[in-house]
């Protein structure tokens, strides 16, 4: 197995924008350009209405081998499979938040990890609404930029240059204090094994029925967020994991050693009903 030498990859390379159903295809154009601008080059696209399209070539102006070089995905969860730090812009509040940081610091978070050899990704929303909030749970971070409150409404090219203006300065700056898992053992996990870890655990606390139907309605919600924080390497999720399937296994078989010996009658009910 060929190892990469991380001290020989540049940071920037491992950041990457991923605009999320973009309808104007000049504003695609004009991140491109935003984004050449700070020395980025990983572009994503997720399901953009009109790409390619002229329009979004000719705001690119000489940004065109970003645009052209960018990977166009079916969902959010193809485009930000293999990264381990997922940042959601996000304008509003929460009725559960989550970790919420301004452009500088967040950026002093992403570019440390970056450099540290993660893939961090930057996701922004459509147009006139932003990211929803399932697209938002997917994130470890949300960042918000603080406009003007009587007047906060930023082009998507805007807020993508505020966030790459804020990672080229850590970039020439060199200051990599902020990262607390430069010299982990194992690799962070990526957010889809994460996802994956988080679909297996739904399922299980269904099988246990800890999770019914009468549950508070955001319980996932704060599961996700939980482990969204905690940042999770790869040995954790395979350890957690097995430690559901082996959950899931003796349950089972507790149901149908107690279905065959009384007659199907139904084990008591463990979940909590507490309230949200």
């Amino acid at each position: 197995m060929t190892t990469v030498d991380q001290s020989a990859v540049n940071p920037l390379d491992n950041i990457r924008i991923v605009l999320v159903n973009t309808s104007h295809p000049g504003n695609i154009g004009a991140v491109a350009r935003a984004m050449k601008n700070m020395c980025l080059s990983q572009l994503y696209l997720v399901e953009p209405r009109k790409y390619p399209h002229d329009e979004a070539t000719w705001r690119a102006a000489s940004a065109d081998d970003v645009l052209n070089s960018a990977v166009v995905c079916e969902t959010l969860d193809e485009a930000i499979a293999d990264c381990q730090l997922v940042i959601g812009t996000s304008a509003r509040e929460r009725t559960v938040p989550w970790p919420l940081l301004d452009p500088r610091h967040c950026m002093e978070r992403g570019y440390a990890e970056a450099a540290a050899g993660h893939k961090i990704a930057l996701v922004f929303g459509r147009e006139d609404r932003g990211l929803t909030n399932e697209e938002l749970q997917r994130c470890n971070l949300h960042v918000h930029i603080p406009a003007n409150p009587e007047y906060s409404s930023l082009n998507i090219a805007m807020a993508v240059q505020v966030l790459a203006y804020e990672v080229r300065m850590q970039h020439l700056s060199g200051e990599l204090n902020n990262n607390d898992m430069a010299d982990w053992d194992v690799p962070v996990a990526g957010a889809q094994d994460l996802e994956r870890y988080l679909v297996h655990l739904e399922e299980t606390l269904r099988d246990i029925n800890f999770l019914r139907p009468e549950a508070p309605k955001k319980l996932m919600t704060r599961l996700r967020r939980l482990y969204q924080r905690t940042r999770l390497d790869e040995m954790e999720v395979n350890i957690l994991r097995g430690i559901l399937t082996s959950t899931q296994y003796w349950v089972r078989k507790a149901k149908a050693d107690e279905s065959s010996e009384a007659g199907g009658t139904a084990a008591p009910n463990s979940g909590v009903d507490g309230a949200e």
